[in-house]
């Protein structure tokens, strides 16, 4: 009886230990971040419609957010390169933004890539690139 008495004493002295270790680890930071989702690519009258998702979690404005992609076809060659311009972007904000790419066909575009960020105002110039995070709903490879 005296071995099973000290079992569960130990027992309950190591479950009063967790809160003290789990709260000594410290919380996980999420890291400023300027996530860039290809939502849609849809034909248009002009060409191809791209759709994008864009959340500002760099903790700042940006007055400017541009960026130059590159277009890839279906044989993987680059067909064009534009720059696309998502304005303003207000800290801990989402916003949609579509881009008419005019005579560009979806059903031959296999690639896009973002080449570099051509403005980032608002925050230091190559924290744009730097804190991009992609990701797409579609058919098409994006990302850096």
């Amino acid at each position: 009886m005296t071995s099973f008495r000290l079992l569960t004493s130990t027992f309950a002295m190591s479950l009063a230990m967790v809160p003290a270790w789990a709260q000594s680890a410290p919380a996980a930071a999420s890291a400023p971040a300027l996530s860039l989702e290809l939502n849609t690519a849809q034909p248009s009258e002009k060409g191809c419609r791209l759709t994008f998702v864009v959340n500002n979690a760099l903790g700042a404005d940006l007055s400017k957010a541009a960026f130059e992609i590159a277009l890839f076809n279906e044989a993987g060659v680059v067909d064009r390169l534009t720059v696309l311009d998502f304005k303003d972007l207000p800290a801990g904000k989402t916003k949609v933004t579509r881009f008419d790419l005019a005579g560009a066909d979806c059903g031959k575009l296999s690639r896009v890539l973002i080449n570099s960020a051509t403005e980032c105002a608002g925050v230091e110039p190559a924290a744009c690139m730097r804190a991009l995070k992609t990701s797409t709903r579609t058919a098409i490879a994006f990302g850096v």
